[in-house]
């Protein structure tokens, strides 16, 4: 059953700030990840601040720099069938077309998408888990084969469930946030909170704080994009394993590159060790062989899902094969 809460639906950004005034009043969206974390009892709501009406947070937008805006509004399926975003920004609407269901890509928005709560079922089921503030994570002794083997700090195992979220770190967007002390602006790469930082939070947003936007800066000459995704069921599920990838040419060799994995730890997961190595070289057999095996150079798999390590090598040699190729 669903909590008792008040409902306060608002007709302005500034409203929707004021609204927010307890740990325990939550903004709703598309509602896809909300109702179902409110229904499960996952986290308390003493009100909800809808900000459906404001359509300054829809839509698709070119900015001066070439690049484009995104408003936090915008659902999924709109990103999917936006011609300017499959353009320039092919990886971005590959991994958009990912994410869930064709049902809850119509209702989802981009701005709820990467900011929703973990699937780990420790911490969606009655487990007072250390994500919400007991003592212990039990994944690291439990059922652990779909969880993290990256940046767990030995606190929290969960994986990032957002498919455009690494896309949008490997395109360096950045995110825009209005709150009680006013805009900022997040590069997505710092919008994630590991748990060695703060094991309560998957975002760093504030208190009173709304993602308005994502700004994403013209892409370089010659970059290629893809995102690709392995999970247990076709239809709908989250990712195993994933990569997006953001990389420039210059000739037949690679100028820059942005390498982000999904499925793979607590915020989508940058891998440095491969984009230093396919920087400035071809992508030959011999370079992208090298680079699969730096995906998962430090990887620190838990007692069932050991399984990640090839499945991740195999995907990383797969998409770097097929960016070689154009």
């Amino acid at each position: 059953m669903m909590p008792n809460f008040s409902y306060l639906r608002v007709n302005s950004l500034e409203q929707a700030v004021e609204g927010l005034t307890s740990p325990e009043t939550r903004v709703l969206a598309g509602g896809t990840d909300l109702l179902g974390c409110l229904r499960d009892r996952i986290f308390p709501a003493d009100k909800l601040v809808s900000i459906t009406r404001l359509d300054k947070l829809r839509g698709i937008e070119e900015t001066a720099d070439g690049g484009l805006r995104i408003g936090a509004l915008t659902t999924l399926t709109e990103l999917i069938d936006s011609p300017k975003l499959k353009e320039r920004f092919p990886g971005l609407a590959q991994a958009a077309g990912e994410a869930a269901s064709p049902q809850l890509r119509n209702q989802g928005t981009i701005g709820g998408n990467i900011c929703q709560k973990p699937r780990c079922w420790y911490y969606r089921g009655e487990f007072h888990c250390l994500r919400k503030g007991g003592t212990l994570c039990y994944a690291f002794g439990g059922e652990n084969q779909f969880h993290a083997i990256f940046g767990t700090d030995n606190k929290c195992c969960i994986v990032h469930p957002s498919d455009p979220s690494p896309a949008l770190v490997a395109f360096e967007a950045t995110v825009r946030v209005v709150g009680p002390k006013g805009t900022r602006l997040v590069p997505m790469e710092k919008f994630h909170v590991l748990p060695a930082e703060n094991v309560e939070k998957e975002t760093v947003l504030e208190q009173g704080e709304i993602v308005t936007e994502i700004v994403l800066p013209k892409p370089a000459a010659g970059t290629r994009s893809s995102y690709r995704k392995v999970r247990a069921r076709r239809s709908w599920d989250f990712a195993l394993a994933g990569v997006a990838l953001a990389v420039a040419f210059k000739g037949d060799k690679v100028e820059r590159a942005r390498v982000v994995l999904s499925g793979a730890a607590p915020v989508p997961w940058r891998v440095k060790e491969v984009e230093e190595i396919v920087t400035g070289k071809k992508l030959d057999a011999s370079t992208i062989a090298k680079a699969a095996a730096a995906t998962v150079k430090n990887a620190q798999p838990l007692e069932h899902n050991a399984y990640k390590i090839p499945l991740f090598k195999a995907v990383m040699e797969e998409q770097l094969t097929a960016m070689a190729k154009g």
